[in-house]
C-alpha cells in the first residue's frame, strides 16, 4: 500500500470534495496524511487520515475574493507554508502529493521532494475555451490597476518563491489552474463544458458525494412536499435581506420551504411565512433528496449535489465561478438564473413558478443526474489515484517527479 499526502485550501468548496476519496482510499489501506487548516480537522480526522495543520491558524483568504486578491493570498501562504509543510512532508515521504488546483504550495512541495503529483479540480476544469478567474486577460490587468496593492504582495511573494523554492514550470499568473500529468475534475463530462477540449490527463470522476453524519437536530419530519431549498452558500456572506425575499418568495409556491442562512442569523430574518424553515446549517444532500426545487448561489459543489439528486435549479451567482456555473445550467435546461438585485423585484416567484410547473427542467436535470452518477464519484476518483501511482511508481528523494502538463488537447 501507498502514502498519499492530500494538500488543500482551507475552505469547505475545496476541502469537502476530497473528503469521500480520502476515507476510499484509507478503507483500501493506503496511509493518507492531509494539510489543512485547523476548522477541518475534526472532519478530516472521522476519514481516517492523519492531519497536519497548517501553522498559524486558519488561513486568512479574503472574503469575497477578487481575483487579483486571491491571487496575492496564494502566492503569500505559498512562502508561508512551505517550509513546515516540506518539514512534514520528509517524514511522511509520500509516494504520491495530491493537492488542490489552486493550492500552489502542493505543487511546489511536490517538486521539491521528487515525488508524483496530482491535481484536484472543484470547479470545472479550465483551460482555453472555459476561462480561470486568474489567466492573463484584459480584465485581470484592469483589475490589477485597480488593487495595487495586491498586485506588489504578490510580486514580492513570487519573487521569494522563486528564490527559495523549485516553483519552475508552475503557472505565473493563473494558480486557480495548477495542472498536473493527472488532474480529477468533480463533475462529469456532460456537465463540462467544452469538454472535447481536454486531454487524457483529466479525468471527470463526478460528484465526490458520499455518507455524510447525520444530523439529529434537523426536523425532517416537518418537510411537507413539495420541499423547496434555499441556499447561498457558506463563503458570501448574503444579507438578512436577500434571503428574506428568497424565503417570502418561495413560501406560495412550498410545502414547506428550507433556508439554509449560513453565516447570517436566522433571527435577523425577521418573522417568516410558517411554512418556513430557516436554519444556519441544513445537511443539504438529505434536503435535496425531498426537494423540488434548489435556489442556489451557484457553488460548485452545491450544484454538482442538487444535479446528483436530479432537483432543477435557479441559480442566483454571487460571485467566484458561479455566474459561470449558471450560465452552464441555463444551457443544459437544467434551470434558470437571475441576478441579486432581481429578487426584491418579484422575479424569484415568478422564475421559480416556470421551474416548478415546467417539466422541461426537471427531465434535463434527470438527464444530468444519470451522467452525475455513471462518472463514478469516489471510488472512481481512489481508482483513477490508484493507477496513477501503478503507472508512475515512486521516485526516490531528489529523483524528478513526472513533469507538469499544461496545455489542453489542441
Amino acid at each position: 500500500m501507498s502514502t498519499i499526502a492530500f494538500l488543500g485550501i482551507g475552505m469547505h468548496g475545496h476541502v469537502n470534495p476530497t473528503l469521500p476519496v480520502v476515507a476510499e482510499l484509507v478503507r483500501r489501506g493506503h496511509e493518507v496524511t492531509y494539510h489543512t487548516s485547523p476548522a477541518f480537522r475534526e472532519e478530516i480526522e472521522a476519514t481516517g487520515a492523519t492531519v497536519y495543520l497548517y501553522p498559524g491558524g486558519d488561513q486568512p483568504f479574503p472574503d469575497p475574493p477578487t481575483p487579483v486578491s486571491w491571487m496575492e493570498s496564494l502566492a503569500s501562504a505559498a512562502v508561508q507554508l512551505l517550509p513546515p509543510v516540506l518539514t512534514d512532508l520528509r517524514r511522511v515521504r509520500p509516494d504520491l502529493i495530491v493537492h488542490d488546483s489552486a493550492c500552489l504550495w502542493g505543487a511546489v512541495a511536490a517538486r521539491e521532494l521528487g515525488v508524483p503529483a496530482a491535481s484536484s479540480f472543484t470547479t470545472f476544469a479550465l483551460g482555453r475555451h472555459v476561462p480561470s478567474p486568474t489567466r492573463g486577460s484584459w480584465d485581470l490587468l484592469t483589475m490589477a490597476a485597480a488593487q495595487p496593492r495586491s498586485v506588489r504582495g504578490y510580486l514580492r511573494a513570487r519573487w521569494a518563491l522563486h528564490r527559495r523554492f523549485d516553483a519552475r514550470g508552475l503557472p505565473l499568473l493563473d494558480l486557480a489552474n495548477i495542472r498536473q500529468p493527472l488532474n480529477l475534475v468533480y463533475t462529469s463530462r456532460a456537465f463540462q463544458p467544452a469538454v472535447d477540449g481536454f486531454d487524457q490527463s483529466y479525468r471527470f470522476v463526478g460528484p465526490s458525494i458520499g455518507a455524510r453524519p447525520a444530523d439529529p437536530s434537523f426536523p425532517a419530519d416537518r418537510l411537507r412536499d413539495p420541499v423547496l431549498f434555499a441556499s447561498l452558500g457558506t463563503v458570501f456572506n448574503a444579507a438578512p435581506r436577500l434571503l428574506r425575499g428568497l424565503a417570502t418568495a418561495l413560501a406560495p409556491l412550498g410545502g414547506t420551504v428550507v433556508v439554509a442562512t449560513g453565516q447570517t442569523d436566522p433571527e435577523a430574518l425577521g418573522p417568516l411565512p410558517a411554512n418556513v424553515l430557516a436554519r444556519r446549517f441544513v445537511p443539504q444532500p438529505e434536503v435535496l433528496a425531498h426537494a423540488a426545487l434548489f435556489v442556489t448561489h451557484g457553488g460548485m459543489n452545491s450544484v454538482n449535489e442538487a444535479l446528483y439528486a436530479g432537483v432543477p435549479l435557479l441559480v442566483v451567482p454571487q460571485g467566484a465561478d458561479q455566474p459561470m456555473v449558471a450560465r452552464r445550467i441555463v444551457e443544459l435546461g437544467a434551470g434558470l438564473s437571475m441576478r441579486t438585485q432581481d429578487v426584491a423585484k418579484g422575479s424569484a416567484h415568478t422564475l421559480a413558478r416556470q421551474l416548478l410547473h415546467d417539466p422541461r427542467f426537471r427531465t434535463a436535470a434527470g438527464s444530468l443526474r444519470i451522467a452525475q452518477r455513471e462518472a463514478g464519484g469516489y471510488r472512481r476518483a481512489a481508482d483513477e489515484l490508484e493507477r496513477y501511482l501503478r503507472v508512475t511508481g515512486s521516485p526516490g528523494p531528489g529523483e524528478p517527479a513526472p513533469s507538469v502538463r499544461h496545455g489542453e488537447a489542441e
